[in-house]
């Protein structure tokens, strides 16, 4: 049963999440754990405005103003780029040694065996990935701070001469600023409540919607374009808790002989197997942006305006053509947005390698043959609801462009990725929050 005042909340039609986050706050153990979060987001947030050794503050700024794709990308670093901090990184170079170390275990048998081996072997895999955050923490640093010395934002940037000390002193800050994040990202996992590294994004993102409404006012004279854009922002999150949720479910039974006293038992059972429609999450996303932007930041060292030679010629057409601002650059993306969410899903559910794990433990599905037939089956499953979830990520993936034409607001883009991640975010700890209530008996959620 539940309480007169639980129902009163019930039928007065609260969020979810804040309904969560209420009754949590009741529970001392629970309550414990989010201003737990709290306070590591906050240490978080100091971290994001502490610069990196010989930053130009106002140099900088400038190249921000000027530069709409690290704009863009600051978003998700929360203003951590913007102001060049020792976090200006950010948990990227770890997600990105996760995702190679990922792609690399059906590769190599010593990975793929040590991903077999349960918590030990999970461990060891999560080491190497720590270990491979390092050197790709060192590379993006230095890489960043070359662009953005050759931009003009800062100097002293080099590896030789009296330029070799300064530079390792920013590349070592901003990889100690990494990890750092990324041991506060464990201890939330540990001692909170969420994935602790998706809370660290979340709270990165949401940091920067301060700025990004300061940004709509200057777009007053567009008051429609302005409407429009907040129409096409809730339609946005809407689709996005939906296609996150939906799931296509196949039915599974379980059969199996227990042997007692000597005598044989039949046991058995009925549930179901979840595929998800967006399985791939925004991995994609990533994938595809990051093939993008490389060819144009490699263009860019070979660009000299003043030269007329072929390389210099070709280094210019590339950036024209992979231009933000060009159809082009959108159709490409949403062109490898699906090709990496197929290829992504396709190495997911073969590790996990379902059809085998439901024959070992007496599982099959109705109908369907155990072993080869099942795998078939669920690979010609997956491959049709992955298709559902890679136009939808294909359309996050263009929707600023589409937002940006139809509604003429050129001050103010509508962060699809970002809004990707923070719904997704919420979910995932509004799931974990009510998971904490259940187990605690908390009669809130006992109908």
């Amino acid at each position: 049963m539940m309480r007169p005042t639980q129902i009163a909340r019930a039928e007065a039609g609260a969020p979810r999440l804040l309904q969560s986050l209420m009754d949590a706050m009741r529970v001392p153990d629970l309550r414990a754990r989010l201003l737990f979060v709290f306070a590591m987001l906050v240490v978080f947030r100091f971290l994001a405005h502490v610069p990196v050794p010989g930053v130009e503050k106002q140099a900088l700024d400038n190249f921000f103003r000027e530069n709409a794709l690290f704009g863009f990308l600051d978003i998700f670093s929360g203003g951590a780029l913007r102001n060049l901090s020792v976090v200006a990184l950010g948990v990227y170079p770890y997600i990105t040694a996760s995702i190679i170390i990922q792609l690399m275990v059906p590769v190599f048998p010593q990975l793929k065996e040590l991903s077999k081996e349960g918590e030990a072997g999970r461990q060891k895999i999560n080491q190497m990935t720590h270990w491979l955050t390092l050197p790709i923490a060192a590379l993006q640093g230095y890489g960043q701070l070359a662009l953005l010395q050759r931009a003009g934002a800062v100097s002293g940037v080099g590896m030789s001469g009296d330029l070799l000390l300064p530079t390792l002193a920013m590349v070592i800050s901003l990889i100690a600023g990494t990890v750092f994040l990324v041991w506060l990202g464990e201890l939330i996992t540990e001692k909170g409540i969420g994935n602790g590294v998706s809370v660290i994004i979340f709270a990165g993102i949401v940091a920067s919607l301060p700025q990004m409404v300061g940004q709509g006012f200057l777009e007053r004279d567009n008051v429609g374009g302005l409407l429009l854009l907040g129409i096409l922002g809730v339609l946005m999150v809407f689709f996005i808790v939906v296609f996150t949720e939906a799931e296509r479910r196949i039915p599974v039974q379980y059969g199996r002989a227990v042997f007692r006293s000597g005598r044989m038992y039949r046991q058995g059972g009925a549930t179901h197997l979840p595929i998800r429609v967006n399985s791939a999450g925004m991995i994609p996303l990533i994938f595809a942006f990051s093939l993008m932007i490389f060819p144009g930041v490699v263009a860019s060292y070979f660009l000299d305006p003043t030269s007329t030679s072929f390389v210099s010629r070709a280094a210019d057409f590339v950036q024209g053509l992979l231009s933000p601002t060009g159809v082009f650059y959108w159709v490409l993306a949403f062109i490898l947005v699906i090709l990496f969410t197929f290829f992504y899903a396709i190495i997911v559910f073969r590790q996990q390698n379902l059809a085998e794990t439901l024959q070992r433990n007496g599982g099959f599905i109705p109908g369907i043959r155990p072993g080869h037939s099942t795998a078939e089956y669920l690979n010609r499953i997956i491959l049709r609801v992955t298709w559902g979830g890679a136009i939808f990520l294909g359309l996050v993936a263009v929707l600023p462009f589409l937002a940006t034409q139809a509604t003429d607001v050129r001050a103010l883009q509508l962060p699809s990725i970002g809004l990707l991640i923070v719904v997704g975010v919420a979910l995932d700890t509004m799931r974990q929050l009510e998971a904490q209530l259940l187990m605690r008996h908390y009669e809130g959620f006992i109908k």
